[in-house]
């Protein structure tokens, strides 16, 4: 455990003293996002946060392959190097997005190859759940299981990536809920080795988004951009697949195989939010007969914002449920599936009540949030010389 806390604590740190040096980029190079209708930020903000994020992990890997206790990690396979590869093209993927405000077909095929990418380099699905486990026998829909997993995870943290400090906090708590329990199945199936590419991978996920978070909270300095959403998303996609792997399901119990499976089936555990913001926004856009990619106002943290919800407790109430799924899915390692639900039943409807406070109060649910100025009133942000103007509307911000 000690391990695994020392490399998140140096992503953490690396991605702490980056983080100004990217947004002196982004100012350099017009990496801005600008204020749009639906926007909730009042100010043209830079981008490119996901940069120092990957590098804070990058460099956190290349620690971790010189420690003997995860010398196994990389010397068993080139798994770890295939994910670090491939959270390094959606990087710059999404980078060349914040600068340049790629179109969406662009940036799927970009994924697809990324997804694919660490594929290749042996992360991929090969079985699925349900009722016994049922094994992928075609290395092709393996292959195609594996791609869509990610691409899905990967837009699922983009929608939600709508207020300060929301997409980041979220993998950071989500992610150690995931983390406890990689750590936790691992100490089950091994009583000598705990080395596990899993936690490792998820640890330095952790320490990337806590040493983002400071930069990034209400009021944000700094956007984390497609190059953050993009690099998170395909990451904790690629440590779920690598735990559905590591499964198996004659030694453990039921109880632990419910979560083990759950992030990979529909990445539940940490990211129900995210999911269900991006599933409610694409049936209420082709309900209206939209393009799903189509942006509006009426994603999960705007509703919250509505209720009466100032900015900052609205991102604390979704890290509440965050936290309430994750820590409830990695709970089945030690409890029976009986009073996991017992205790995550009774904290939800707490998290309901503290959801609902301001309806309670009598504040109606139809407020609608105070439109924010337009960007030519909004106060301008500061550049360096010789800097890009902002630049216009961008997909990958609050859609």
């Amino acid at each position: 455990m000690r391990v695994y806390l020392l490399l998140m604590l140096v992503s953490a740190a690396v991605t702490y003293l980056l983080t100004p040096l990217a947004r002196w980029v982004a100012l350099r190079t017009g990496a801005i996002t600008a204020v749009r209708d639906r926007d909730v930020h009042v100010i043209p903000t830079p981008r490119l946060g996901g940069v120092a994020m990957f590098l804070g992990m990058a460099v956190a890997m290349v620690l971790a392959s010189r420690m003997p206790f995860l010398e196994g990690v990389f010397t068993s396979s080139s798994s770890a190097w295939a994910i670090l590869a491939g959270a390094g093209a959606v990087t710059l993927l999404g980078a060349a997005d914040d600068v340049w405000d790629l179109d969406w077909f662009t940036k799927l095929v970009g994924q697809v190859l990324a997804a694919g990418l660490i594929a290749f380099g042996g992360i991929q699905l090969y079985a699925i759940p349900f009722a016994d486990t049922l094994t992928i026998g075609s290395s092709y829909f393996s292959l195609v299981a594996t791609v869509l997993t990610v691409v899905v995870a990967i837009n699922a943290v983009n929608f939600v990536d709508g207020l300060d400090g929301l997409a980041a906090g979220l993998i950071a708590i989500g992610g150690t809920g995931f983390f406890v329990y990689t750590y936790l199945l691992t100490t089950q199936a091994s009583s000598t080795d705990y080395s596990n590419l899993a936690t490792l991978v998820v640890a330095v996920l952790v320490g990337a988004c806590l040493g983002f978070l400071p930069h990034n909270f209400h009021p944000a300095r700094i956007f984390m951009g497609d190059s953050g959403s993009m690099l998170i998303g395909l990451t904790i996609a690629a440590a779920t697949i690598v735990v559905t792997g590591q499964i198996d399901t004659v030694a453990v119990s039921a109880r632990q195989a419910v979560p083990a499976f759950l992030p990979i089936l529909l990445p539940v555990a940490v990211l129900m939010l995210p999911l269900l913001d991006m599933g409610l926004a694409v049936i209420r856009r082709l309900g209206a007969g939209r393009s799903p990619f189509h942006p509006d106002r009426r994603h999960l943290h705007h509703r919250l914002l509505q209720l009466g919800h100032s900015h900052r407790r609205a991102v604390l109430i979704m890290y509440m449920w965050t936290a309430l799924f994750s820590f409830g899915g990695a709970a089945l390692v030690v409890w029976s599936v009986r009073t996991t639900l017992w205790v995550v039943g009774g904290a939800a409807a707490l998290a309901l009540a503290v959801t609902l406070g301001p309806v309670g109060r009598g504040r109606s649910r139809s407020a609608a949030v105070e439109p924010e100025p337009s960007a030519q009133h909004a106060p301008p942000v500061q550049q360096a010389p010789g800097a890009h103007p902002p630049a216009g509307p961008h997909p990958s911000r609050p859609s």
